[in-house]
């Protein structure tokens, strides 16, 4: 029997579990809203444990169920095609009920453990996500923009959740850092990805405005990400002198990183560090709002 005609081993349940549930990035979700928590109570009890998994089990499902919505669309492409469903390591009705499951069990962790505001919040981010985000993306390829209310809503949860209101300033500054942050998230992923995304019949803004005006404007919106941190001090999200460097040369750093895509030439693993660069800067982002407290006393 040659090499090419072994089967290939069935993942572990365990392993199609994460992959389904997106746990890598339901996970940073879950990390942006305890950096809410924590803003809001200016410490920690042991209520943020209830608030992380609710908010985990709510982007677990809703990640879940993603994967039943656009199976079709990730068969087509590479980056995706491995993916439990389309790989057929499960029924897209058995991942469906999971989904489902998952997310009510968050919502009622939420509701019961804290309040309705959080747990309506949450059922938000997951309507937004999978109800309004996800269909659009197959329509406009600006869709990101008013998708990206996802980013701003987990740390809105772990605010609320902590006993703060939905409509105080300082949580609508530090969502809306948030907000900003998703948009060139998601261009640097479209720029390293826009041919699967084309194949699949996703519009980009590749084909819209060409790579090189892509990346000017990725540029910009970084930029934008950066400059957005100095609302953080001016309404006491940030309090103390540590936290703020931590974040001023966090914000020097993206900036700086991200200047590459003003040049010539861009290819993929400029698009691929820059990426990271964002995905960093967010982890920094969040362990400033998260050490401020601490930095404080």
């Amino acid at each position: 029997m040659t090499v090419a005609a072994i089967p290939a081993s069935k993942p572990h349940p365990l392993s199609t579990l994460l992959e389904l549930t997106k746990l890598r990035i339901s996970g940073a979700s879950t990390f942006t809203a305890a950096a809410g928590y924590v803003a809001c109570l200016r410490g920690v009890d042991a209520g943020l444990i209830t608030t992380l998994i609710g908010i985990l089990l709510l982007a677990m499902g809703s990640s879940a169920l993603n994967e039943v919505q656009e199976r079709r669309f990730d068969a087509l492409m590479p980056r995706t095609a491995q993916r439990p469903i389309p790989r057929g390591d499960v029924s897209p009705a058995a991942a469906t009920v999971f989904a489902v499951g998952l997310a009510i069990a968050g919502f009622i962790v939420l509701l019961a453990a804290h309040n309705l505001t959080s747990a309506l919040l949450g059922a938000l981010a997951l309507g937004w996500y999978n109800g309004f985000y996800t269909p659009l993306k197959r329509v406009s390829a600006f869709a990101v923009v008013p998708g990206s209310l996802i980013g701003a809503l987990p740390p809105a949860i772990g605010w609320t959740a902590a006993g703060g209101s939905a409509t105080d300033p300082s949580i609508l500054a530090l969502a809306f850092v948030f907000f900003i942050w998703q948009v060139p998230h998601f261009w640097l992923l479209v720029g390293l990805h826009a041919e699967g995304y084309e194949k699949a019949g996703f519009p980009t803004l590749v084909s819209v405005f060409g790579r090189p005006r892509l990346s000017r404007l990725t540029f910009t919106w970084t930029c934008g990400t950066a400059a957005a941190c100095g609302l953080l001090p001016l309404f006491r999200v940030l309090a103390s002198r540590p936290a703020e460097i931590m974040l001023g040369l966090g914000a020097i750093w993206l900036i700086v990183g991200s200047i590459p895509l003003l040049r010539p030439g861009q290819d993929a693993p400029l698009y691929r560090r820059v990426f990271m660069n964002i995905n960093l800067f967010a982890l920094v982002l969040t362990a400033a709002v998260i050490l401020d407290p601490f930095f404080s006393r």
